[in-house]
């Protein structure tokens, strides 16, 4: 029993140390001793009691002997209880298809920062997008970085001089022009998902929450619809998923514009003609003829369709989202407006739209400016 300055006995493993910090050391059950300082002997025993309990409920075994497969699946196991489902999935997946090929069977301390760089220099000659390496890295990071702030290692192998700015550039999201914009919507009439491509158009919504969108999430009263869901369908399980919106910004309510009113009343009445709708379904708003939801690589298909028909170049289902964004620019929208109806989580990813916008808008005005001047 340890005791406090003043001889009185603080409980096992906790004591203070002449500078007045309370001191707690602890024996794990493979015999690894522990050792933290805090301020506050509450903070001290607290910490204790964790350490206790998370040594007699670990189900993992000795560090030394890990594989890193055999982390992954205790830490997977422990972010599914903290993280959204689709930052589990998206971990899940870098990790079965880059991360476990080149690691998986090593022994968790074996690992040095050149495999880790391996680990993207392979994805980079698999022809893999930089955001999608980057999405490698935050998941391999942070598997090392939990096992770091656990003591099963001493220090992250991820580290930053392990470089991960490689593979293929993003494509830059270029928005329709007004012209185009218009020739679409005049292919696009009385197409299967006309309704959604212009409902998108008029609200920005992201595609897996046009699909989550319900009745019950409409109110024509107040002209508003909430977003509270995003759904997408999983091929490689067959079945369709629903999951929060992107992140907490994306719970938001978005004022509807008359069009928008109108189409969804459109819809509502497209709806009623549909032969037959399962229980599960007759809630969501935009169906299919089947009276199901539609996945969405069948809406980036149908436009693909569209686009040809009407010769202007083929662009997804987020380019319309895009250009809704870049009218309301346009328009003369506010950033953090826009910020909260396109439920951006950073107002950084926002103003990368204005900045886009700004410099068409220069382009646009430097050649008026040069018609002027050769007119002199």
């Amino acid at each position: 029993m340890g005791k406090d300055l003043k001889g009185k006995e603080l409980g096992k493993g906790i004591s203070q140390e002449s500078t007045g910090l309370y001191s707690a050391r602890f024996v794990d059950r493979f015999g690894k001793r522990k050792h933290k300082r805090f301020k506050k002997l509450q903070e001290c025993r607290a910490w204790i009691a964790d350490a206790t309990y998370v040594d007699e409920h670990s189900d993992i075994s000795m560090p030394s002997d890990m594989l890193v497969d055999q982390w992954f699946d205790y830490w997977i196991g422990i972010k599914k209880k903290t993280v959204r489902s689709n930052t589990v999935r998206n971990y899940t997946e870098r990790y079965i298809k880059n991360i476990k090929p080149v690691i998986g069977k090593m022994r968790l301390s074996d690992v040095k920062p050149l495999h880790c760089q391996k680990i993207f220099y392979d994805m980079a000659d698999q022809e893999y997008r930089t955001s999608t390496i980057y999405q490698a890295r935050i998941a391999l990071y942070n598997m090392f970085e939990y096992a770091k702030e656990n003591e099963v290692l001493c220090s992250n192998p991820c580290k930053k001089s392990v470089k991960s700015d490689m593979g293929k550039p993003s494509e830059k999201k270029v928005a329709l022009t007004r012209d185009i914009q218009k020739t679409f919507l005049q292919y696009a009439v009385n197409q299967s998902y006309e309704n959604q491509y212009r409902f998108i158009l008029q609200t920005g919504l992201r595609t897996g929450e046009l699909v989550g969108l319900k009745w019950e999430d409409v109110d024509f009263k107040s002209k508003t619809i909430q977003i509270r869901r995003s759904m997408e369908y999983r091929y490689s399980a067959k079945e369709w998923r629903i999951g929060e919106p992107k992140s907490k910004s994306g719970y938001r309510t978005i004022p509807l514009t008359e069009e928008a009113v109108t189409i969804l009343k459109k819809q509502k009445e497209k709806n009623k003609r549909i032969s037959e709708i399962s229980t599960e379904w007759e809630e969501f708003v935009f169906l299919c003829r089947k009276g199901t939801p539609v996945k969405n690589s069948t809406y980036d298909t149908a436009l693909f369709k569209i686009c040809d028909k009407a010769k202007i170049p083929r662009f997804s289902m987020h380019i319309l989202r895009h250009t809704f964004a870049t009218r309301c620019i346009e328009a003369g929208m506010k950033p953090k407006t826009l910020q909260m109806l396109l439920g951006h989580s950073n107002i950084g990813i926002t103003m990368n739209l204005y900045v886009h916008t700004t410099e068409e808008e220069k382009k646009k005005e430097m050649g008026l400016v040069e018609e002027a001047l050769m007119a002199m």
